[in-house]
C-alpha cells in the first residue's frame, strides 16, 4: 500500500499559531485545522493531495513541518519508544530529530529555542529501542544536521508525556535542523541576543557576503548584530543615536554614526554593498528609511536583511505588500521568514539578482490543492 499522508504537523513560535493558520488558509485552502498547542499546530490534508516528501509549504511562520505518523502518550519512555518504532514500520530513516516545542517567546526569561537535554535523552532512548527491536539496524544519528535528501524521522515532545511522530525529507535550510532551529556558535561574550538573529539570518538567506565586504546596519545599538557581522570579517558601520557597547566600538573594522538613518549623508553609503536593519519601529517606518537609501542614485546596495516588527499580528496580512514594495526598488530575489531567534518580528532577505545567491538545490514544489 502506498504511504499516503493524512495529516501535517508544523511548529512555530509561541503566539504565532493564529498567523500560521491564517497564512496556510490562504495558501493551502484544502488544509483543515486539526490540533494545536502553543508552538505546535496540525492540519488534516485533503484526500490524495499528492505532496512530495520534500514539498515546500511556502510559509513564513512554520519553522518546520512534516507528515504525521501518529501521537504517542504514556509514562514510560522505553514503552513510548517501542510504540514509535511500531508506527515507523519499514519506512526508511536516515536521521532522528527529537525536540521540544517552545516553552516561551525567544528571549523571554532567558529562553532560546533549540536542542535541550531532555530531547537528547529521549533521542538516546529511542535509538536504543530500535536496536532491540530489529536485527542489527544501521546506526542512527540523533539531532545532527540532516544532509540534503535524507529521510528524517521527527519526534516532537509536545507535552511531558505526549510525543507526536512525523517524517519529512531534508530539503530547505531549516528542514535540515531539529525543529528548524540551526545551531549558532556564540563567542564567550555576547553583546545582545541580536547576535543570534543576524547569525541565523545570514545562514538562512545565503547572501554571498564575503570577509572584507562593507555593510551598514540601521538600528545597531547596543551592537549584538554588529558583533556577528564583525566576527565574519566584515567592515561594519552602525547607525543608531543610542550608545554602542564598548567592545564593538573598540573593534578596528567598526564605525559608529550616532544619528538616525535620515541624518546620514547618502555619500556615506557609496561603498556599502550590504544593508542590515533592525529598527524598533513599524514595518512602514523601516521600509521608508531603507527606501530612501537604496533608491538613491549614489548608492548601490546589492542585498539586504531587514527585521520587520509585528506590533500586532494583523501586520502579517501585509507581507505580500512588503515584498512587492521591495521588489519595486529593483530587488529581484525577496524572501520573508519568521526566524527561530526572531521575537514577534520577521526577517526579509533581498538581493538585486537571483544569480548572486550561492548555489543551492531548490526544494520541489507542489501545487496548492484546490
Amino acid at each position: 500500500m502506498p504511504d499516503i499522508p493524512t495529516h501535517l504537523f508544523t511548529t512555530c513560535q509561541v503566539g504565532a499559531e493564529g498567523a500560521l493558520k491564517a497564512e496556510l488558509g490562504r495558501t493551502w485552502p484544502g488544509f483543515r485545522f486539526a490540533f494545536s498547542r502553543p508552538g505546535f499546530v496540525t492540519f488534516k490534508l485533503p484526500n490524495a493531495c499528492g505532496l512530495a516528501d520534500d514539498f515546500d509549504l511556502r510559509s513564513v511562520f512554520a519553522r518546520t513541518y512534516g507528515f504525521c505518523l501518529g501521537k504517542i502518550e504514556g509514562e514510560n519512555a522505553e514503552q513510548m519508544a517501542d510504540e514509535l518504532w511500531a508506527l515507523v514500520g519499514d519506512r526508511p530513516v536516515d536521521v532522528l530529530h527529537v525536540w521540544q516545542r517552545d516553552a516561551a517567546l525567544p528571549g523571554e526569561g532567558d529562553f532560546e529555542p533549540g536542542r535541550t537535554t531532555l530531547a537528547d535523552e529521549m533521542g538516546t532512548i529511542i535509538v536504543s529501542r530500535r536496536r532491540e527491536a530489529g536485527p542489527k539496524p544501521s546506526p542512527l544519528d540523533v539531532n545532527r544536521r540532516a544532509h540534503q535528501g535524507e529521510a528524517v524521522l521527527d519526534c516532537v515532545l509536545v507535552e511531558p508525556n505526549q510525543w507526536w511522530i512525523g517524517r519529512h525529507r531534508a530539503a530547505s535550510f531549516h528542514s535540515r535542523w531539529p525543529g528548524g532551529v540551526c545551531q549558532i556558535e556564540l563567542p564567550p561574550e555576547v553583546v545582545s541576543r541580536a547576535y543570534l538573529k543576524t547569525a541565523e539570518a545570514l545562514h538562512w538567506s545565503q547572501l554571498p557576503i564575503q570577509a572584507g565586504d562593507r555593510v551598514v546596519e540601521l538600528g545597531a545599538a547596543p551592537g549584538g548584530s554588529c558583533q556577528a557581522l564583525l566576527d565574519r570579517g566584515l567592515i561594519v558601520t552602525g547607525v543608531d543615536p543610542a550608545e554602542m557597547d564598548e567592545s564593538v566600538l573598540e573593534h578596528p573594522d567598526f564605525t559608529h554614526l550616532q544619528m538616525r538613518s535620515v541624518e546620514v549623508r547618502r555619500r556615506d553609503f557609496r561603498d556599502v554593498r550590504w544593508l542590515i536593519s533592525d529598527i524598533s519601529a513599524a514595518p512602514a517606518y523601516t521600509l521608508d528609511a531603507v527606501e530612501a537609501i537604496v533608491t538613491h542614485e549614489a548608492v548601490n546596495i546589492r542585498g539586504m536583511l531587514l527585521t520587520l516588527k509585528l506590533s500586532n499580528w494583523g501586520l502579517a496580512d501585509e507581507i505580500r505588500s512588503y515584498v512587492s514594495r521591495v521588489r519595486g526598488w529593483g530587488f529581484e530575489y525577496v524572501r520573508v521568514r519568521q526566524l527561530a531567534f526572531n521575537r514577534r518580528e520577521m526577517c526579509l532577505a533581498a538581493m538585486r539578482s537571483r544569480s548572486m545567491r550561492r548555489g543551492q538545490k531548490r526544494p520541489s514544489r507542489a501545487r496548492s490543492p484546490r
